[in-house]
């Protein structure tokens, strides 16, 4: 495998940055201390914990996810390429 991560290095960079910006899509759509509705406008959630509901909790998973995968495949970039 890490064979074939050597000669696709311009794929596995794009992936890479792919990756890299999708996730920092998904933390910028993750306001600190707002819910969704507030950062669109809605009213303040003010300082009280709550459940993240909805799309809140899709994007929350999705982040760590991704995240997880991003790690794993700059580990095995940094292995295969050197």
């Amino acid at each position: 495998m890490l064979e074939i991560l050597q000669g696709a290095s311009t794929w596995v960079g794009l992936i890479e940055l792919i990756l890299a910006i999708i996730i920092t899509v998904l933390v910028l759509l993750q306001s600190k201390g707002s819910d969704l509705s507030a950062m669109m406008g809605g009213a303040d959630s003010g300082t009280s914990y709550r459940t993240k509901r909805g799309l809140e909790v899709v994007l929350h998973n999705w982040t760590i996810w991704l995240s997880v995968v991003f790690f794993i495949w700059t580990l095995i970039t940094f292995i295969s390429v050197g």
